[in-house]
């Protein structure tokens, strides 16, 4: 490895490090917050889907990016098709892109999950006073990782098999935040 490449890559690392250390902070911060806020049981459980599905999508981009095939979207450049330079962008950095999302947003949001979890534990064992902690924490805490894992698995074949149509859409959303700016 060159030695560009090599100071680029601690580089990478370092900012990988303190940004998922960031992330982390703010959005456990926030959903500990929103879910130690809120009375209703149903509610935290939304919200602790929508943390799951959040890790599980950005899961499937990251398996996507590293299956995709840079030659379509070429030919999609080459007439102007909206998204196709990023597309290519996408998969050119492809280690790096499935690093940030599965990685960084994926991992954190198991992480939120779980934590999560030990929050809605907590609140159900408040409202069924006659069942044990470990077993309601167990019950919990066992059953977010089944479905995060089963989720994971089934849609990284949808990843596969989809790849270039999956990073199609992302480079499309990638190139109207360009345009936003």
């Amino acid at each position: 490895m060159k030695k560009k490449e090599k100071v680029s890559q601690r580089k990478w690392l370092f900012i990988i490090f303190f940004g998922t250390f960031i992330l982390s902070a703010i959005f456990n911060m926030l959903s500990t917050n929103l879910v130690n806020n809120i009375d209703n049981i149903v509610i935290s459980f939304i919200i602790l889907f929508i943390v799951m599905a959040i890790g599980i999508c950005f899961d499937i981009i990251g398996t996507a990016v590293t299956a995709a095939e840079e030659v379509p979207f070429h030919a999609m450049a080459s007439t102007k098709k909206k998204g196709a330079k990023e597309s290519i962008m996408l998969i050119k950095n492809a280690d790096r892109v499935a690093n940030v999302c599965s990685d960084v947003i994926g991992d954190i949001c198991g992480v939120i999950s779980g934590a999560m979890g030990a929050l809605i534990a907590a609140s159900l064992i408040k409202l069924f006073d006659n069942i044990s902690y470990s077993m309601i924490t167990l019950l919990v805490t066992a059953t977010i990782t089944a479905f995060t894992v089963w989720f994971k698995g089934v849609f990284k074949q949808v990843a596969i098999k989809n790849c270039n149509k999956i990073i199609e859409f992302i480079g499309k959303v990638v190139y109207v935040f360009h345009k936003v700016k």
